[in-house]
């Protein structure tokens, strides 16, 4: 507006008028910053070296240079400011899965405490649904729990006596009672947590290289300010007046000012186009970052696949497809497990009407049990079918794991009558970007908390060289941390909470935005 007014108008006073009030608006903290810089730790940082051209370009009648300097490097003291404050949100979205309370059972008695309030050695109980309060082991109950918010395993996973528990995951139909192995402040929660914030504080060579350039160049500029405003005057007997005018010119003219202009221009336009193209760039250090990148990584589930399972095997042995398929989806219609929705979706894309159970019975970490037209039918893992039959039909079922597959057993009291496979499906693009990103030889590695089977089965579909299975989240950004030493610059591509470490710990974090959790979209960049 001011140089509207100036360059169209002819308005001098009006518009040196709003120089001078965006100067003083947009600089007060940054002179203010400066001075404090200079008197109390006795050092001239580029606030001060802001200033003082600002200052300078009034002084020589050009002033919407020094409002212009003034405006932009506030900008950009905002957007630092902001990335603050979303490093902060993230880990604020990380707190809120663990549950505040957890219900202690004590002398028989069952109390509501404050996590925090909660001792190693306490026997914690979660019911059906509810969130684990603290890491701790099984003492008492069976049940399958969802831990894809911290390890990233796409299947809920059986946990029974003397197996590991972490907090923030989910008890999907079992009563567990849990023995405490460490206090709200050492889970493996608040571990990401601390991950997280110290991966965020790390800075990256470019802006080490910026702090220590500052450090020198401020004093080095004003020095030699001083030297050309008192030498000529002192030593040659020149005019002060004009030797002081051509110090300030130096100052202003030494201000990164058209650094500060063209780069954020060119990084605005290629945010804008990005973000046209459904992608969102919450910095333009990362534009600038993610053409460096020679490696990604990438989690599996929500990532490579869609974090969704899907029937993808029906094998029969001695009765058909249509009825072990209306066999299991009556009995896993009653069920709230995640692979029991996947078979009542399959029946219902086939058209497939269910029937009516009677005394139907979950047994819980191994299936579920019920009476069909009288008929007493079975459908739940091999542990479950173990406790029937001796005889398995283990050929079919090592075919369908060795492709990485969830073998469902369907049975009745005489035996097994068909198998069903489930499986996390493959994302359409996988395949074709892994492709194009090795046409460009930029390598690509799997990092996921599944097991070595199913991980070594997604890999070779989809062309995958290397990958690394059974991941909890420090060990992803130990991996992400090797592989930025071999290789430079590392990019980090997750979905899901598990991811978060990593994702701040990477030169650059990608988070998959449909799917992708609160907080691994806070801490992507």
């Amino acid at each position: 507006m001011g140089l509207i007014l100036k360059l169209i108008f002819k308005l001098n006073l009006p518009a040196e008028a709003l120089f001078v009030a965006t100067a003083i608006t947009a600089g007060f903290d940054i002179a203010k910053e400066g001075l404090s810089s200079l008197i109390f730790r006795r050092r001239l940082n580029i606030d001060f070296l802001i200033t003082t051209a600002a200052v300078g370009s009034f002084f020589i009648g050009h002033g919407e240079e020094g409002a212009a300097v003034i405006f932009l490097f506030y900008v950009a003291e905002f957007l630092e400011s902001h990335a603050g404050e979303r490093a902060r949100r993230s880990v604020l979205f990380l707190m809120k899965l663990s549950p505040e309370v957890a219900t202690v059972k004590r002398d028989g008695r069952e109390f509501k405490i404050p996590v925090q309030e909660v001792k190693v050695d306490d026997v914690v109980v979660v019911r059906p649904g509810e969130k684990i309060p603290l890491d701790g082991i099984v003492v008492r109950g069976i049940s399958s729990v969802n831990q894809a918010p911290i390890t990233g395993e796409s299947m809920p996973v059986t946990k029974q006596v003397g197996d590991t528990v972490y907090a923030g995951t989910i008890n999907n139909e079992g009563f567990l009672e849990i023995k405490v192995t460490k206090r709200s402040e050492e889970t493996l929660l608040s571990k990401i947590i601390r991950l997280v914030e110290e991966a965020q504080k790390v800075k990256s060579p470019t802006e080490k290289f910026i702090d220590k350039f500052s450090k020198y160049y401020t004093p080095s500029v004003i020095f030699l300010a001083v030297i050309v405003a008192i030498i000529p005057t002192f030593v040659f007997n020149m005019s002060f007046d004009e030797w002081f005018y051509k110090a300030l010119v130096l100052l202003v003219v030494s201000c990164p000012c058209a650094l500060a202009i063209s780069t954020p221009v060119a990084m605005v336009s290629g945010i804008t186009s990005a973000a046209r193209n459904g992608v969102l760039i919450k910095g333009s250090a990362y534009v600038e970052e993610i053409s460096k990148i020679k490696v990604f990584a990438f989690d599996k589930t929500g990532t490579l696949t869609e974090g969704k399972l899907e029937v993808t095997d029906i094998v029969p042995l001695g009765h058909s497809r249509s009825e072990i398929l209306l066999r299991a989806a009556s009995l896993e219609a009653l069920s709230e497990h995640p692979i029991g929705r996947a078979i009542v979706e399959a029946a219902k894309k086939e058209g497939i009407k269910l029937k009516t159970v009677e005394d139907f019975k979950a047994i819980a970490g191994k299936g579920v049990m019920g009476k069909i037209d009288g008929e007493t039918c079975y459908v739940g893992s091999r542990k479950l079918f173990k406790d029937f039959f001796n005889d398995l039909p283990e050929a079919h079922v090592g075919k369908l794991e060795s492709e990485g597959k969830t073998v469902v057993f369907v049975g009745n009291e005489e035996k097994v009558i068909g198998l069903i496979a489930v499986m996390d499906r493959i994302r359409e693009t996988t395949i074709m970007t892994m492709r194009e990103l090795g046409r460009r030889n930029i390598k690509t590695v799997m990092l996921t908390g599944d097991n070595e089977r199913t991980a070594r089965a997604i890999a070779n579909k989809i062309g995958m060289s290397e990958y690394h299975a059974e991941l909890l989240p420090q060990d992803k950004v130990i991996m992400v941390e090797k592989l930025t030493e071999k290789y430079g610059s590392v990019g980090m591509v997750g979905d899901g909470v598990n991811d978060a470490p990593a994702l701040a710990r990477a030169t650059v974090g990608i988070a998959m935005g449909a799917i992708g959790s609160d907080v691994s979209l806070e801490t992507a960049d």
